[in-house]
């Protein structure tokens, strides 16, 4: 079987100058709007930390940059999960960590609810 080449996806090389997100510039837009899109519970408070509940209350996200006890850990996002039918867990990224990536990590923990 032949496959025509424009058929076939075009190979995507990024120059370097083209992953600046690579390095954390410190904000949690890339995360909050996809959490806000998602339908989740966001909350702000006066000190500029970011408190995210999923609308079945199962997964919280923390944007914590004001919060004495994260920045003692070096951490500054906090996942909370509480499964259905398991023990909780947690996962913590620290200051220079891309909110990107945070981003993806979040997309992939919540694209597949059932599981």
């Amino acid at each position: 079987m032949n496959t025509s080449s424009t058929l076939l996806p075009a190979v995507v090389r990024p120059a370097v100058e083209e992953r600046s997100w690579l390095s954390s510039d410190h904000c949690a837009g890339p995360v909050l709007e996809l959490l806000d899109a998602l339908g989740w519970t966001i909350v702000d408070t006066p000190e500029a930390n970011v408190h995210c509940t999923s609308p079945d209350r199962r997964v919280y996200v923390g944007w914590l940059p004001e919060d004495p006890t994260a920045w003692s850990r070096d951490i500054v996002w906090r996942v909370q999960v509480t499964p259905g039918h398991a023990e909780p867990w947690v996962q913590e990224f620290g200051l220079y960590t891309p909110s990107e990536a945070v981003a993806g990590f979040l997309a992939a923990l919540i694209a597949c609810p059932g599981r």
